[in-house]
């Protein structure tokens, strides 16, 4: 008699996997770093690979992709961390107000174009980092037009629900694309 396996496998051994090594208990900013940066290379990890499908388009009508993904959580990192906690007047990368769905309707397979979203994307997360590693404490204060007031705390958890819902649709992209799953 055989053992039942899961469906979905990790993308990576379990010993290697560098996503969830953090601590499971102690400093709380700590803890809210670990798990988004957990979350930021579990999408790097659904794309790796398939750079070439990456604007493959999930079912007609839809415009998501993994790389209409990359280019909307660019523009994610950048509204939160730039514009509301840091108050930079910063425009976001792919949408606009004439184009609010811009970062997933223009997503492209051309290579310079995924270049351009891997970098923008690196360099906001490398912003938000940075940012979040010289705040004083969690309490720090942004403002934003639809929250109001939001603390450098909630912008962490907001964060870090943002990217699992999003890797969840990165889940289904990735086995669209060439049949790999995995967590």
């Amino acid at each position: 008699m055989t053992s039942p396996s899961r469906r979905a496998q990790l993308f990576t051994a379990e010993e290697n996997d560098p996503r969830f090594s953090g601590p499971a208990t102690g400093d709380e900013r700590r803890m809210l770093v670990d798990f988004l940066g957990a979350q930021r290379r579990t999408l790097e990890l659904k794309c790796a690979g398939v750079e070439t499908e990456l604007a493959r388009r999930a079912v007609e009508p839809s415009t998501l992709s993994l790389l209409g993904l990359v280019r909307h959580l660019a523009d994610v990192e950048r509204r939160w961390f730039r514009q509301v906690l840091a108050g930079q007047d910063t425009p976001l990368l792919f949408s606009s107000p004439a184009a609010p769905d811009g970062d997933f309707d223009g997503a492209v397979a051309d290579p310079s174009g995924v270049a351009a979203a891997w970098e923008a994307w690196h360099a906001e997360v490398a912003f938000a980092e940075r940012f979040v590693a010289e705040a004083p404490d969690l309490d720090l204060v942004g403002h934003d037009g639809w929250r109001g007031k939001v603390s450098l705390r909630w912008v962490l958890i907001h964060m870090v629900e943002e990217y699992a819902r999003h890797n969840g649709h990165a889940d289904l992209l990735r086995e669209r694309i060439d049949g790999a799953t995995g967590v």
